[in-house]
């Protein structure tokens, strides 16, 4: 894409004054017009260094409502960063639904700078590509206008600035030994960066390749790129309102319900008679508590992080299992985060943007009691996603669960399954145990309505998301001693799985 680029382009102060004119209180009006409209907005600035970055920053937020946005500065990873999955630290960085975030350098950086400086092997570089357009293409299905500006300048260019730059004590700074190195062997660095732009360029989020040898030219057209990308924005939300902001809280139709010959089913081959004795039960209790405190330490001093999901029916036993697992180990080293309906905040996010708030760094666990798979069960249930959400939402987990996984993490999921008379059951002695009386609500009973359609989802659900890096492990739970064991047994196999691999490595 760089090949081809004519980088002779100029523009006079005349026309430049001329242009901003117009272009910059239509900048501002579209800024307010995407907030009124619960548009989030993304832009990222990349390029070659002393492209202008900065500059043309500066010069776009001049006509913007500081209010209604904010400069992310992307610089190497620190400490903390790197114990995370790589996307982390930018999907903890994401807008609101009425705001702008605007990236000086982004995401890329892993395929640009730190593929020429090593850091990024060759090896990993296809998989970093994946789920960069993985990310981007789920933010831009939940309704992100994602903007990307690549400035590009070629060699001579770039050493003239960076001799202007190192001149002044004041800016001296900015020009590192590696910018230097890069310039020395511009040619490789550009088709690296040729390459990116290749894998990444994308319909949904698209690059604007923008000529900054003249800094008024590419302030005009950086103002236009964004404009013409809000202007379309704002008429996809117009031309598809209805479908995009009224949920149909109409039944899904009765062909996918019904035909239970055709139905692939994991739940009804369960066996829900599977039962442990007190005496055994806690005999191995004590031995399986034993161990997973030896293994949580062990997986923090070798920096694995593990990730547990609980899903199941209401009153399935995700509390108990939890409890006696966490029971012994280091509380320094694991969180319990329980799921409940999203707050304010959370519902003008992505949906799952407050789970990667919570992605452990290396070395810890998380427990999620409930978890992002509320999407494909009660949002789509009950009405409260469309169809096209909760659909596309199994390959926006699945990717998810497999950046976790290839950064490392141990990622386990638990349905607690029991039949309807247990749940009954349980139930009604909650009700009738004044400390246990919190733990029942109207809103239980009338899921209980709704058991069948929630039984076809979760077996689509089993069957759509159980990968070979994070499967799911169904527990037979109406014995509350078995289903405990078996969810202490599978966590301990997992562990002990992963350190006998790093060990067998390592000889």
């Amino acid at each position: 894409m760089l090949q081809q680029l004519d980088l002779t382009k100029r523009m006079s102060k005349e026309e430049f004054k001329k242009r901003m004119a117009v272009l910059e209180p239509e900048m501002s009006r579209l800024q307010r017009t995407c907030k009124s409209e619960k548009i989030p907005v993304i832009i990222v600035f990349e390029g070659f260094g002393a492209a202008g970055k900065g500059y043309q920053i500066g010069k776009l937020i001049h006509a913007l409502d500081p209010r209604g946005f904010y400069v992310n500065s992307i610089g190497p990873e620190s400490t903390d960063e790197m114990m995370h999955p790589f996307l982390w630290r930018f999907w903890t960085k994401l807008p609101a639904r009425d705001q702008m975030a605007i990236f000086d350098r982004s995401w890329y950086r892993k395929v640009m700078i730190d593929r020429f400086d090593g850091i990024t092997s060759e090896k990993r570089l296809a998989s970093y590509y994946n789920e960069i357009n993985s990310f981007e293409r789920q933010l831009a299905a939940d309704g992100n206008v994602i903007i990307k500006l690549f400035l590009c300048i070629d060699k001579k260019e770039q050493k003239k600035r960076f001799k202007k730059l190192m001149e002044s004590r004041s800016s001296a700074w900015r020009v590192s030994e590696d910018d230097l190195r890069r310039n020395k062997d511009f040619d490789l660095y550009k088709e690296m960066n040729d390459e990116m732009l290749e894998y990444t360029d994308t319909a949904y989020a698209p690059w604007t390749i923008v000529e900054s040898m003249d800094r008024e030219f590419a302030t005009v057209k950086i103002y236009t790129a964004v404009i013409e990308a809000l202007k379309a924005a704002l008429r996809r939300k117009a031309e598809g309102s209805a479908s995009d902001t009224t949920v149909s809280h109409v039944p899904l139709p009765a062909s996918e319900y019904n035909d239970e010959v055709l139905r692939t089913s994991s739940l009804k081959k369960v066996d829900l008679s599977l039962t442990l004795e007190r005496d055994e039960y806690k005999k191995q209790l004590r031995e399986l508590q034993s161990r997973i405190e030896e293994l949580h330490g062990e997986l923090y001093r070798r920096r694995i992080p593990m990730i547990l999901g609980f899903e199941g029916w209401d009153a399935g036993g995700k509390g108990g299992a939890i409890k006696r697992l966490t029971e012994r180990m280091d509380p320094r080293g694991y969180i319990v985060h329980p799921t409940a309906s999203p707050n304010d905040i959370e519902k003008v996010h992505h949906y799952l943007w407050r789970f990667w708030n919570h992605v452990p760094k290396d070395g810890h666990i998380a427990i999620f009691d409930r978890t992002w798979y509320g999407r494909v069960m009660v949002e789509r249930i009950e009405g409260f996603c469309t169809r096209d959400e909760w659909q596309r939402a199994y390959q926006e987990i699945n990717e998810m669960e497999k950046q976790f996984a290839e950064h490392g993490a141990i990622v386990l999921k638990f349905w607690m399954q029991i039949d309807k008379d247990e749940q009954e059951r349980r139930f009604k002695e909650r009700m009738e145990n004044p400390d246990k009386q919190w733990k029942i609500t109207d809103e239980d009973w009338r899921n209980r309505e709704k058991w069948d359609e929630y039984e076809k989802a979760v077996d689509e659900m089993l069957v759509r998301t159980s990968t070979t890096y994070a499967p799911w492990i169904i527990v037979e739970g109406n014995d509350k001693y078995y289903a405990r064991v078996k969810v202490l047994r599978a966590v301990v196999e997992a562990m002990e799985g992963r350190l006998g691999v790093i060990k067998k490595q390592k000889k």
